[in-house]
């Protein structure tokens, strides 16, 4: 099956709807002149630098209408966008980039020093710098382009691309490394597919509705969700540059936005926000939630607002979307990340491969069209990744009777304490509930009797006071007692997070685990 240009599509039926929205710069485009953006690129790239289908473009840039520009571009020429975190440093770059070799390296101008850092370490024939308020770049002996120069290069015009197939790249999406060195996860063209009708039927999207994103677009949520199924629709499009509650408030209620997709994080800076209250957010219809367990406190918080919030379960190797939770039973069933998207096959298997049934902790498995085509020059990692068309997520998970799955764990977060499984995400959970509690993250530290015992890593809301012992016996009762952390450190500053808000258990154990 081949690949079909959706943008195309939408910009010859619906010509004059509004596409995209650029909050931060205000540039708006019609169907028809994203269309013709993406053409004038796509035709730069092949036409003007060369880059041929299967070659990379690489993307260093914050949030913009422009990251999706260029998205589509690639599409029309048959390149695969690498986007790459901004966050990263220099040398973490540097090996995302000999690792996936782009032709083409597209940069925002504020990262120019990063840029310039990494030329003579790098085999990138083409730069392309988007933005014109900073410094020019140092001079270099690849061809450099201005990023508006570029488009005025190429042509507006519709044109013949390759034949592209459903299992073409179309991204390559580096994970987070939460565990150790990213793995270059490919998306492929029937991926962002599948990802657009299974979500899309889940959440009921349609032409009308209008999506604001505010997620990091060089991860899979900022880049596949929304944004890819509101386009796949025909919607409407809102880009953030970055999250401020405030704003983001502002525009809901400026553009009517119906569909929204925030991480855990976000939804507690929302809360705490004086001014939540004073906007009119009644337009929004669905609340999803992702890239983290969701506290079932702050189910019940925003229920009492009357607000639903669904939580859902991806990875950046399933397009992203697996699970999300109906609107009826969101609250009832909070903790849950529901039932399988449509196209999408799920179970729970034991460490010998076993199914498991209901009730039972096991290795949660996905198989689908919306499944990775496997890493980036890792065979050896996606042969252990994916095993007789199965994902193994490395994430623990269980069902219940009535078919509602919920993600107990990262797989490999679990330690063992007295002979018993404790999944830290539960008791996380609990410390949470703490009305002094902001933050928390539980490790398993070394103990001569019980092998491993919790550890809570407790950030205090501001004017907040807690005690140590004070936390431990506030797991009394709610938990089983091997569960239950033996020892609590407050820190002074935010959990070190992901891009998708994800903590990173990594460093904490690093820091705090002996």
């Amino acid at each position: 099956m081949y690949h079909f240009d959706w943008i195309k599509r939408h910009a010859e039926r619906t010509p004059g709807k509004l596409a995209l929205v650029d909050a931060y710069s205000g540039q708006q485009w019609t169907y028809a002149q994203l269309n013709g953006r993406a053409n004038q690129f796509a035709s730069f790239l092949r036409d003007q630098v060369g880059v041929q289908p299967g070659d990379r473009v690489s993307l260093l840039a914050q949030n913009s209408g422009d990251y999706f520009v260029i998205l589509f571009a690639c599409a029309k020429i048959g390149a695969i966008l690498n986007t790459l975190n901004w966050r990263l440093t220099a040398p973490e770059l540097e090996y995302i980039l000999n690792d996936c070799t782009p032709h083409t390296l597209i940069y925002e101008l504020e990262f120019a020093a990063t840029v310039d850092a990494l030329r003579p370490a790098i085999p990138v024939e083409s730069y392309v710098h988007m933005g014109r308020d900073a410094a020019s770049p140092a001079a270099s002996p690849a061809r450099e382009w201005a990023y508006e120069d570029a488009l005025a290069a190429g042509s507006p015009t519709n044109f013949d691309g390759p034949r592209l197939r459903y299992d073409d790249a179309w991204a390559i999406l580096y994970t987070s490394g939460t565990t150790g060195r990213p793995k270059g996860a490919q998306v492929t063209y029937g991926n962002f597919f599948y990802n657009a009708i299974g979500m899309g039927q889940a959440i009921d999207l349609h032409a009308a509705d209008v999506n604001l994103n505010v997620l990091p677009t060089f991860h899979a949520g900022g880049l596949g969700l929304y944004a890819g199924p509101i386009f796949h629709a025909g919607g409407t499009l809102i880009v953030m540059r970055a999250f401020n509650p405030g704003e983001m408030l502002r525009l809901i209620q400026e553009w009517r936005v119906t569909k929204l997709l925030l991480v855990p994080a976000i939804y507690l800076a929302l809360l705490q926000f004086p001014d939540f209250d004073q906007y009119d957010l009644s337009s929004v219809v669905h609340w999803g939630s992702g890239g983290s367990a969701l506290p079932t406190s702050l189910v019940h918080s925003y229920a009492e607002k009357g607000i639903i919030i669904q939580q859902g379960f991806g990875m950046t190797e399933t397009g992203p979307t697996v699970f999300i939770i109906d609107k009826e039973n969101a609250v009832r069933k909070a903790g849950s990340v529901g039932k399988p998207v449509l196209h999408t096959a799920v179970r729970i298997v034991d460490r010998q491969g076993n199914v498991l049934g209901p009730g039972e902790v096991g290795e949660l498995c996905i198989r689908g069209g919306n499944v990775t085509s496997g890493y980036w020059n890792r065979p050896e990692a996606t042969a252990e990744a994916i095993k007789n068309e199965w994902l193994h997520s490395g994430d623990a998970a269980m069902v219940d009777d009535e078919g509602f799955y919920y993600i107990v764990d990262r797989w490999k977060d679990m330690f063992i304490s007295g002979g018993e499984n404790v999944y830290p995400a539960e008791v996380e959970d609990v410390i949470f509930k703490h009305t002094a509690v902001a933050e928390v993250a539980v490790i398993g530290v070394p103990h001569p009797q019980w092998q491993e015992t919790g550890r809570a890593l407790v950030v205090l809301k501001a004017g907040q006071t807690a005690a140590e012992q004070e936390i431990i016996e506030f797991c009394q009762g709610k938990l089983a007692k091997y569960k239950i952390p033996k020892s609590v450190i407050f820190l002074d500053q935010p959990l070190p997070r992901t891009a998708a808000g994800k903590v990173l258990k990594r460093e904490l154990r690093q820091e705090y685990g002996e």
